[in-house]
């Protein structure tokens, strides 16, 4: 008599499984909620038997009583937190470097500041000026993009060299897509782009006027998943408005990272079924207009989408109190925002 092999799941439910069983949900919730999730029944089964028998299952148990521990740390900290207004967003005009750093960079708290940029002619952008400004000039851009999921990190294989006036003409065409990005990662800013620089202005007292930045342009539509960066950001709009959703540092056991960067939330439709501990994260929205600055603390989660033609400056470069402000080596890019 022939035996039916049943079905192996993919590599993602697998490792879902997997992950949800160490951090201590039963057999039997896990199978409910990946049969729920549209997983084969027979193949959930056959895989539960394997991965519950195997040897190396235990010390991955162990390993996440461990992390259980450390997480109940956090859980207490993000509970003071959120008892001292960390569910809201704070909105400053006209912040003073001294307070910036004492509640915002050193609290570790994000912030929305007005006021900053009223100096700068970049508010005074369009297509067109840029064009004429800089249109003969070759810059790179991220194409490509829609056609993998994995784009944000597997980013060299979307370098696409064009000239700056046709990059803008497909900006100017209205299309709403995700598909071609100017991003960090391309150093047109530092290059081809640097007349443009001279239209913004460093926030006296907070970011290093030594330190260039970096520009970001694209249509209506792009996406930069949830991710965290290794160091403070300050992304400063220049033209349309983005999107913006944070997650704080301490609550990274609530996003299922991925890749040590980035997580396995989509934050626009969160799968709640397949990350159900997403749904206590503290999730913060704000829209960013032009003339308005966000400050991101290092090891925030934040997820952008552009809802217009959007062009924002970002600096990394702060100008801390008691530190030695000799620029020393810029790290790499963090991910596209």
């Amino acid at each position: 008599m022939t035996t039916l092999v049943p079905p192996r799941l993919d590599s993602a439910w697998r490792e879902w499984l997997v992950e949800n069983l160490a951090m201590g949900a039963s057999v039997e919730q896990a199978r409910a909620a990946a049969v729920a999730g549209s997983a084969a029944p027979e193949a959930v089964d056959a895989e539960l038997r394997e991965l519950t028998a195997h040897p190396y299952f235990a010390v991955c148990r162990r390993l996440a009583l461990r992390y259980d521990w450390m997480e109940s740390v956090l859980d207490t900290y993000r509970t003071l937190r959120n008892s001292d207004g960390g569910r809201t967003l704070d909105r400053r005009t006209d912040i003073t470097p001294g307070e910036f750093f004492a509640r915002y960079y050193f609290g570790n708290r994000p912030v929305v500041l007005d006021g900053l940029m009223a100096d700068w002619p970049a508010l005074g952008w369009t297509l067109d000026g840029l064009a004429a400004a800089c249109g003969d000039a070759e810059v790179e851009v991220m194409t490509g993009r829609d056609a993998n999921p994995d784009h944000a990190w597997q980013y060299d294989r979307h370098r696409t060299t064009m000239a700056f006036r046709d990059y803008l003409a497909l900006l100017g065409s209205g299309t709403r897509t995700n598909d071609y990005y100017m991003v960090p990662r391309n150093e047109n800013w530092s290059g081809a782009l640097r007349p443009l620089a001279a239209d913004v202005r460093t926030p006296e007292g907070i970011v290093d006027p030594s330190g260039l930045g970096h520009l970001l342009l694209g249509p209506a539509g792009t996406v930069t998943p949830l991710h965290v960066d290794n160091s403070s950001v300050l992304l400063c709009q220049v033209l349309g408005r983005k999107h913006v959703r944070l997650v704080p540092s301490y609550e990274r056991h609530l996003v299922y990272p991925r890749g040590g960067t980035f997580s396995a939330v989509d934050a626009a439709h969160p799968d709640l079924t397949r990350h159900p501990r997403y749904a206590e994260a503290t999730v913060l929205d704000t829209v960013l207009g032009p003339g308005q600055m966000l400050f991101v603390p290092v090891g925030w989660w934040h997820w952008v989408e552009a809802l217009e033609v959007s062009a924002t400056v970002s600096f990394h470069h702060f100008r801390t109190p008691g530190q030695n402000h000799k620029m020393a080596t810029p790290p790499a890019a963090g991910p596209d925002r």
